[in-house]
């Protein structure tokens, strides 16, 4: 296949949805040659912050001379972004060869009368392919949903991360809180350790998943910690303390991404990075500090400029994801004026979203994301207590009216799904803007 054309046989997948499960994905990876066995394994799972996780876990590996493959989702442009290796993502040529023999493999199967794998499947299967094609040492592997039921979950991993965990995807996760805490804990393997930032409830979950696992558990708060030391320069100081009460050392780290919750962040890959590092001892102290100075993950309280109108890119997308926002924008943005351009999914808590993003005297411009999944924007806008509320549905368009909106001086914060943020970007630098 060329590249147009994997990307057609991608989209005709995507109408088999979201199945959970393993069995078709272990088919899959038996067709192709299981490549998932061929590397070291990093699985991070959470609500929030897997994926600035993974990005700084599979930074640090690189800069420690070491061959790493990085694998997210969902992407923000191009599907040629979910998999990368030492910071450069799979080529076109490559991504269409690879997923030819994937095709090859579902072609295979669907013949003998199996079902078909999902399109995350086969893009699972796909990223392993080409890690394993590359020789890559170690990957960062990324969760799609979940955990337990998961298709990355046929993996065997080095160590396990889950960042935190809040109610989201509950109808497929068991329901409540405490069934989305159990389907996080199903990445938990035997006697392979585990470094989370959870709590409460869910901590208990996975306490006790790690016990029955033999697993080593590492706990934010407990066995490590960090705490701001101010900003400057666009990145953010922190202190970083591991041991019982921080009671064994500390470090100071320099960190870009910006925000409380990648302090948090920064602090569960330090920690995973640390526990790694026990294991190889290639792992050095120099390569994380370059990595977490370095490290830039776009869409996520991504700072842009264009025509004078400062612009705020983030990818929250759930309650908690809007919370932590909604923090770093009092924080570091406390008296201004703030336009936002919002688009929510329907499946999506956008009355607790909204609620807890907005301040009544700031002005909103609500659009659709390009996802057949996208909530009615003018059934948001009765949601949406500020002082001005206009809907445009076309995000082109919109786009357009939050940057007059915004041309006052005020701050303009593009948020509420990944699907907008990636559509939204493009056409920012399309325009002319830039990185701030």
């Amino acid at each position: 296949m060329k590249y147009q054309e994997a990307l057609a046989w991608l989209e005709e997948l995507s109408r088999f949805g979201i199945q959970l499960g393993l069995r078709r994905m272990e088919r899959l990876a038996q067709l192709l040659g299981n490549p998932e066995r061929r590397y070291r394994i990093v699985h991070v799972t959470g609500t929030n912050g897997k994926g600035s996780v993974s990005a700084m876990m599979a930074a640090a590996l690189t800069r420690c001379g070491i061959s790493t493959g990085l694998y997210t989702s969902p992407h923000l442009v191009s599907y040629t972004e979910r998999m990368c290796i030492d910071d450069r993502a799979i080529s076109e040529a490559d991504f269409a060869r690879t997923l030819t023999r994937v095709r090859q493999a579902v072609e295979t199967m669907t013949a003998a009368g199996e079902e078909s794998p999902t399109q995350f499947e086969v893009l699972t299967a796909q990223a392993f392919l080409w890690f394993a094609e590359q020789r890559v040492e170690y990957a960062v592997v990324e969760v799609g949903l979940g955990g337990l039921l998961d298709s990355t979950n046929i993996l065997h991993p080095a160590l396990t991360i889950i960042t935190n965990v809040a109610l989201e995807h509950a109808d497929r996760c068991g329901g409540t809180l405490e069934g989305v805490a159990r389907h996080k804990a199903g990445i938990l393997k035997e006697g392979v350790p585990m470094v989370t930032a959870a709590r409460g409830m869910p901590l208990a979950v996975i306490r006790q998943a790690a016990a029955e696992k033999n697993a080593p558990l590492y706990v934010a708060g407990e066995d490590f910690s960090s705490h701001g030391a101010g900003v400057a320069e666009g990145r953010q100081k922190i202190l970083f303390s591991w041991g019982k009460a921080g009671c064994d050392g500390t470090a100071s780290y320099e960190v870009s991404l910006l925000g409380d919750h990648q302090r948090e962040n920064a602090a569960v890959a330090i920690q995973a990075f640390r526990v790694l590092g026990a294991q190889d001892g290639r792992l050095t102290e120099a390569a994380l500090c370059e990595a977490l100075y370095e490290t830039v993950w776009p869409g996520r309280f991504e700072a842009m400029a264009l025509g004078g109108v400062r612009i705020l890119v983030d990818g929250a997308h759930n309650p908690a994801g809007i919370a932590a926002l909604r923090t770093a924008l009092d924080d570091y943005f406390p008296d201004g004026r703030r336009v936002f351009l919002v688009g929510i999914l329907q499946d999506k808590d956008s009355d607790t979203m909204l609620k807890t993003l907005l301040r009544p005297e700031d002005r909103v411009v609500l659009t659709r994301p390009d996802s057949e999944r996208a909530a009615d924007p003018a059934l948001l806008a009765t949601k949406a207590a500020v002082r001005a509320v206009r809907v445009e549905t076309r995000p082109a368009q919109a786009l357009e009216e939050a940057l007059s909106m915004a041309g006052d001086g005020s701050l303009l914060v593009v948020t509420g799904s990944l699907y907008l943020i990636g559509k939204i970007r493009t056409l920012l630098l399309e325009k002319g803007g830039r990185n701030a």
